[in-house]
């Protein structure tokens, strides 16, 4: 308990400020090939032809692999857990968004592998594209998606992830007012500061090793592992320091393939993403499209809310299906509101697949669910801060998906932002806590969404 409150110099501080801490890039071994890719040129194309018998005689060039050489061709970080994947590690019958690997070359250096792959003969058919998710549900829209428009797998295959709580008809009926809006995130690269690398050693016994910089090691393991069609035993994963993830590296983007190639040439392989591959082929933080539309009494009280989101996960689903779950799951944020009506859907274009980025899937709600409430405020005429206490999450009351809370937070960051702010709250919300419902703080339509917190 010494270190609670204290303190404390960061264990890797030394080495980080001294340049001295050690990245996959960092390690070098005997022999080691290097890697460039054939990425797509357009947004969405088929493929008509590959021939990579050119650039497998090119000077320096040790392996070429394409999707005939992967065993298992489509797999996902979340197949695991039963959840259908669609992504092929390298492109076969097409291609759906620009910069999407077909190919990858390992060459004595960078220049070969990069010559060799230019010397791949590939022949294209662009197709149309699309890049506004809310287009995706058009009867004249770009087939983007071998599942069609949409994500179809939820539970039960349903295409939408659906939250229902309470009686959303009664609540509109009885509101004040019906207050609305609109809320688009745009995508954000994580920008890290160490692109994508990895490094694949194949050892005398059979084995390889990997350098990694995932920040999710085991996930990586068993994604290369059922690529190869080999047991998790066969690797042996060195991760370590992340030179900035943020959720970008959760993907496994350069390990399967660089294994792949060390099998096939019986060396060393590392790729290390340039940084014009990694604003161009990483995956981003995903745009959304959030409709908020929320039945309110004048005195400040939001007695429902009903919410659409579309998720746009690209050209795969990767996490999306899960981003979006968790998504549902806060869509009311720190707020407690008993009539709930949510459709999510995860959407198919053509930009880069998106993935997870700081608090995946909650963070973009809650931008919309704040502004939104901003916006209540407003257009009642009554203080935000105010809005936000009335409605705040407290002891025994139950999450969207009915999770009685136990231990909420909001009231407490409420009172200590209105201080930081000088802001001066009225009794009787300056008294307010987080404990359980009572008197005034318990209005009739509160009542039935109550859980027991000692159940929990």
């Amino acid at each position: 308990m010494k270190a609670v409150g204290a303190r404390l110099p960061r264990y890797d501080g030394v080495g980080h400020a001294t340049g001295r801490t050690v990245y996959v890039d960092d390690v070098r071994v005997n022999r080691m090939l290097h890697v460039k890719a054939l990425r797509s040129p357009y947004h969405h194309a088929a493929i008509k032809r590959l021939d990579t018998s050119r650039a497998e005689q090119m000077p320096g060039v040790a392996a070429v692999v394409t999707h005939a050489d992967v065993p298992l061709l489509v797999y996902g970080h979340l197949s695991a857990l039963g959840i259908p994947a669609d992504e092929p590690l390298l492109a076969s019958e097409d291609v759906r968004y620009k910069g999407q690997p077909i190919a990858v070359v390992a060459a004595e250096d960078t220049d070969a592998a990069q010559a060799a792959v230019d010397a791949i003969d590939i022949e294209f058919e662009e197709l149309p594209a699309l890049f506004d998710m809310r287009k995706a549900f058009d009867d004249d829209a770009p087939q983007i998606h071998h599942w069609g428009p949409i994500y179809p797998h939820f539970e039960g295959e349903m295409n939408v992830r659906q939250i229902r709580k309470g009686n959303i008809d009664e609540a509109f009926e009885q509101a004040d007012k019906i207050i609305q809006g609109v809320y688009r995130p745009a995508a954000i690269e994580q920008m890290p500061l160490e692109t994508q690398v990895g490094l694949s050693v194949p050892e005398p016994d059979g084995r390889f090793t990997i350098y990694s910089c995932t920040q999710a090691l085991y996930f990586s393991m068993g994604v290369v592992a059922a690529h190869l069609q080999q047991p998790l035993n066969k690797f042996k994963f060195v991760g370590g320091t992340v030179g900035g993830g943020f959720g970008g590296k959760v993907d496994t983007a350069t390990e399967t393939l660089c294994t792949l190639l060390a099998q096939k040439s019986g060396r060393p392989v590392k790729w290390r993403w340039t940084r014009e591959e990694e604003f161009l082929c990483s995956s981003t933080r995903a745009p959304w499209h959030m409709e908020i539309i929320d039945a309110v009494s004048n005195d400040g009280w939001i007695l429902g809310r009903k919410m659409l989101t579309l998720h746009d996960a690209g050209g795969y689903a990767r996490f999306s299906p899960y981003g979006v779950t968790k998504h549902s799951f806060h869509h009311t944020g720190a707020y407690t509101i008993p009539n709930l009506h949510f459709d999510g859907y995860v959407v198919f274009t053509n930009r880069v697949p998106t993935s997870a980025m700081r608090g995946y899937g909650v963070t973009s709600v809650s931008f919309a669910v704040e502004t939104h409430m901003s916006r209540i405020a407003e257009e009642l005429g009554v203080d935000p801060f105010e809005l936000r206490l009335k409605n705040a999450n407290r002891i025994g009351d139950t999450s969207p998906n009915g999770i009685t809370y136990t231990d909420p937070s909001t009231v407490d960051v409420l009172h200590a932002l209105a201080g930081a702010t000088d802001t001066e709250l009225a009794a009787p919300y300056s008294d307010t806590t987080r404990e359980m419902r009572h008197g005034e703080w318990l209005p009739e339509h509160l009542v039935g969404q109550l859980g027991d917190p000692e159940d929990h």
